[in-house]
Formats: C-alpha cells, sequence, structure tokens
C-alpha cells in the first residue's frame, strides 16, 4: 500500500511516522493540529486548516488573525457558523483580520483595530515565548468582548497573561444586525438549522474550535476560562445556561454582564403569550420593509442578503434605533439567564463574577427621592431611605441611578454566585472601585469597563503617560487573580489579600479600592440595597 509521511506528537516536540497516503494532506494536518506544543521555530503553528506564522516580542508569543470559521458573506449571511477552509503554504499570523460590521455612537473615538468587513470570524493567541513540558499544558483564558452586541473588537492584548504563564485566547464574532436577526423566511430556508442568535453560534464555534486546535500552541483543553466584559459578559451566561456549549469550558469570569436577563427582556424568535413587545421575526420584517422590501419569502431575504453591508448596519445605535439582541428560540437561548439558573439548567463551574461601584444602569424616571423608592413597597419605605440615602443628602438622580447600578449589575452578580455555590461550585464576588490617579477630579467613581485596563494589563492605552505606579500596582493585582483563577479556579495565591467565596449569609467579596488596595468582605458592604433589589428582581421574574 502507497505510504506518506505524517507528523506524529511526542512530548512537545514532533517526529514522523507513516500514515496511509489516503489520510492526505487534511489529515496529517488534522494530526498535528493536536500536538501538545511548540518545538524548533515556536513562531511557526500548524492548525486543522494549515500553518501559522505569529510573531515573538517581549518574552511572547503571538498569532493573531487566525480564521476560526467561514467568512460569513453571500448564501451564509444569517447562516449558521461554518468551517475555515484550508489554506496553502504558511499563512501570516502578525496582524489582526477585520473587525465585524459595526457601528459606534456618534462622534465616539473609533474602537476597531482593523477596518469593519462581514469577512471577520477570527481569532488570536498569546502565549508566554519560553517553552513549556507537554506535561504543564498552559491554562487558556477565553476572552469574549463587549459593545451591547453591536460594536467592539477582540483586537485586545494578551501580553500580560502571558507573563503569568496563561494563555489567552480572544476573537470576533458577528454584531448588531449580522449578530441577531430574524425573518419568517430564514426560519423557513433551513427548518433544521439554528436561527437568529449568530453572535453565540460564532462564539460556540469559536470555543470548539480551541477544544481541537489549542493544543498545538501549548494550551490545555481541558483548562479553558471563559470570560467577557458587558455585552461579552452576558454572553458568558448565555454559554453557560445553553446546552450547546457544554463541555467547551471549565471556569467562567462575567464582569458586568448582569446574569437575571437578556439584552432586551422576554424577546423570543416568534411571537409568544410570553413575550414582551415584538417578536425578533417582526423586528427582521420591519427592518425589512425600512429598506422596501415587503417580501416575506424567498425573494425577499435574497433581497436582504443583496443589500450591502453598510445597509444593514445602518442607523444601528444602542439605545436608539436598535431594538434587537438574543433571542429566545428553545435551542441556543433557551429562556432568560435567571430562568435557567434557577430551574438549574446550566453548566455548573468555577465563578468569578461583578461589577464597578458606579457601573452601567438606566434610571425609571422619578421626580422625589421616595417615588424612585416606590418600587420597593410602602413596607419598605424606611428601609429603602436608609439602605439608599441613609444621610438624606442624596440627590434624585443619584438615588434613582444607584437603584439602577444594583438592579442592574451588584444584585444579579450575587443572584449568580449565590446560585452556583448551591450547587456546590466556588463563586468569587468582586467590585472595583479604583480611579485612575490621573482622572480622580473628573471622575467620581469606576465606570463601566474601568476594570479593563487593569485586568489586562494596558492602562498607557488609556491614560499614557499619566499612569502611576499606584495604578500599576492595582493593575498587576487584578491581572494577577484574573490569572490565578483561570489556572485553578480559585483566584487566591501569590501573596495577594485572600479572596472570600460566597457563602450564603456571609456574602463574600473583594473590594478594588478607591486607595488602590484589595479589601475583603464577609459582608457585602451593599447587602442592604441588593437585598431590596432582590426581592423586586424576584418577583418580576416569577411574573
Amino acid at each position: 500500500m502507497s505510504m506518506s509521511i505524517a507528523p506524529h506528537c511526542t512530548g512537545i516536540g514532533v517526529t514522523w511516522k507513516r500514515f496511509p497516503l489516503s489520510l492526505g494532506l487534511a489529515g496529517s494536518i488534522a494530526l498535528l493540529a493536536g500536538c501538545g506544543g511548540l518545538s524548533g521555530d515556536r513562531t511557526v503553528v500548524t492548525v486543522e486548516s494549515g500553518i501559522l506564522q505569529g510573531a515573538e516580542a517581549d518574552g511572547v508569543l503571538s498569532f493573531k488573525g487566525i480564521p476560526y470559521a467561514a467568512p460569513p458573506v453571500g448564501n451564509l449571511r444569517w447562516r449558521p457558523t461554518q468551517p475555515a477552509a484550508p489554506w496553502s503554504g504558511t499563512r501570516p499570523a502578525t496582524a489582526f483580520g477585520h473587525d465585524c460590521m459595526q457601528q459606534i455612537f456618534p462622534n465616539a473615538a473609533p474602537t476597531t483595530a482593523a477596518a469593519p468587513s462581514e469577512d471577520c470570524l477570527f481569532l488570536n493567541v498569546w502565549r508566554p515565548a519560553s517553552e513549556v513540558p507537554a506535561r504543564d499544558k498552559l491554562p487558556v483564558l477565553v476572552y469574549i468582548h463587549g459593545g451591547a452586541y453591536t460594536y467592539g473588537s477582540g483586537a485586545s492584548d494578551g501580553k500580560a497573561f502571558a507573563r503569568e504563564g496563561v494563555m489567552l485566547v480572544t476573537f470576533n464574532y458577528r454584531l448588531g444586525r449580522f449578530g441577531f436577526f430574524a425573518h419568517p423566511a430564514l426560519t423557513a430556508e433551513q427548518p433544521n438549522e439554528l436561527v437568529g442568535n449568530y453572535a453565540y453560534m460564532d462564539q460556540v464555534a469559536a470555543l470548539k474550535w480551541i477544544q481541537r486546535n489549542i493544543a498545538a500552541f501549548g494550551g490545555d483543553p481541558g483548562n479553558v476560562t471563559v470570560s467577557g466584559e458587558s455585552a461579552g459578559g452576558e454572553s458568558v451566561h448565555s454559554l453557560l445556561t445553553t446546552p450547546l456549549a457544554k463541555g467547551l469550558f471549565q471556569k467562567a469570569i462575567v464582569q458586568s454582564g448582569n446574569g437575571r436577563e437578556n439584552q432586551v427582556y422576554r424577546l423570543y424568535l416568534r411571537r409568544n403569550a410570553k413575550g414582551i413587545g415584538a417578536s425578533g421575526e417582526e423586528i427582521g420584517v420591519a427592518f425589512a420593509k425600512s429598506v422596501g422590501i415587503d417580501d416575506t419569502g424567498a425573494g425577499g431575504l435574497a433581497a436582504l442578503r443583496a443589500l450591502s453591508a453598510d445597509q444593514v448596519q445602518a442607523n444601528l445605535y444602542l439605545g436608539y434605533t436598535y431594538a434587537g439582541g438574543p433571542m429566545i428560540e428553545g435551542k441556543m437561548v433557551v429562556d432568560e439567564p435567571g430562568a435557567q439558573y434557577v430551574s438549574g439548567q446550566f453548566t455548573p463551574v468555577p465563578l468569578l463574577i461583578g461589577s464597578t461601584d458606579l457601573d452601567l444602569g438606566f434610571p425609571a424616571p422619578a421626580r422625589t427621592k421616595d417615588e424612585a423608592f416606590a418600587i420597593f413597597g410602602a413596607q419598605n419605605l424606611a428601609a429603602a431611605r436608609a439602605a439608599f440615602d441613609p444621610k438624606g443628602t442624596a440627590t434624585v438622580d443619584e438615588v434613582r441611578n444607584q437603584i439602577a447600578r444594583v438592579q442592574l449589575m451588584d444584585e444579579p452578580a450575587r443572584f449568580a454566585a449565590r446560585i452556583f455555590a448551591a450547587h456546590g461550585q466556588p463563586a468569587y464576588v468582586y467590585r472595583f472601585s479604583y480611579v485612575a490617579e490621573s482622572v480622580r477630579d473628573k471622575v467620581p467613581g469606576a465606570v463601566h469597563a474601568a476594570e479593563m485596563p487593569y485586568v489586562f494589563g494596558t492602562l498607557a492605552d488609556t491614560y499614557g503617560s499619566a499612569v502611576t505606579s499606584q495604578d500599576t500596582a492595582v493593575s498587576r493585582l487584578a491581572t494577577g487573580y484574573w490569572a490565578q483563577f483561570a489556572k485553578s479556579g480559585n483566584p487566591n495565591g501569590g501573596g495577594r489579600t485572600p479572596w472570600p467565596a460566597y457563602a450564603g449569609d456571609k456574602n463574600g467579596l473583594l473590594d478594588f479600592t478607591a486607595a488602590g488596595t484589595a479589601a475583603a468582605f464577609e459582608a457585602d458592604p451593599l447587602k442592604a440595597q441588593i437585598d431590596l433589589v432582590q426581592a423586586v428582581s424576584d418577583r418580576k421574574a416569577a411574573q
């Protein structure tokens, strides 16, 4: 029988072994993609689709712009994520791929590292350049970017985690109407396919790619932590509560990602008695009509796919004209995450979760403080005053905003921690209260996403030459906790302040304080506020 030479992994090196010629190039690539580490030129790695040429700098190896899926263009627009095609030769992996199509807030600074395109399903890997024995495969931290599902990028910087001995993986996923879209013709076109939540399909596809390929970089597919901030944090809740992501990760980190509700509460793919407002399909039909497409059949779908990418994304600003997001369709998104947690329909893993002290919230209108407190009931008016305005000096807006923050971020974080702890999993809750020294006179607290440059060690990108030694110390602290959790499922170690796990009534919490320290609490300082909000949230969920 004719034979060919194919690679065989032994330790971190590669020896060669004979396999049938019929195995072919694709089979040889797949075998090499399973190798447990790097040898020889460590900037060259073979994955299932071909050979990659990365880069080494400052003790870190990086591989950027790796296709983890086929471009979702043409007839693949609004279709489940498809495998990437193999390439010939060696593919450069030294620059980020295109970001996914997006629009950001008017007058906001660009967030993209590469020009947006529909051809955007790329992935990036960072790891320490030092050789790692095969028996010591690197823990893998996967980060899902935020941006309200309408903007953002996987073009992060993984050097800080690589220097902590953790492999960081980031990726792009479809956004806006490319990421979440429904239409009767789509549902009819492929009745057995997943529909609607294309962004989540991309995320699951990226995690599956990691399972198949990360060993080629020296990563451990059995020690993967999935993490995300804002919409990325909400995505982590969705991955925890979908049966389609089971077995793809072993730990989870949620930063300012709610946990009770999806971005649009009770948004169903199709008209449903439980739904609130228009269904996903109705939103899609309305969009089609807005661009002159009235046909709800196959002809209308063809016309929608013929629209330019700019036409699809036109007028897509958070909070103004976009009413989309994750849709409950029973397969990828089974229900609101809170309902899945309460019913036990989730993947129980170690959890790190929290928010910032001046985080995002959407306050309800109120003319007086007592009007703002009315959601808690007349019987709890005194308790609400004591919890949210103990000195009686807060303004109406300060009260409204704090209630909104606790509703959107603080209470859902404790809710999730309580559920995971009840299922025997360690849960660690944080609050990030530190503000860079250079902006303290302008910013009264740590706003939404303020922790990101500290966790990723990218302070200079945000604050330039104004970064102080205290800022740097807080960054090292945050990166260290996150990295240790990615390694073991426990953030403690390395001489840092012990971080108490959530344990019932103790409500353990670690605060990255305004003074630049880590302070551990057995009971959350916001416990009284969170208790009041919990009762409101529980009643809403039960309706």
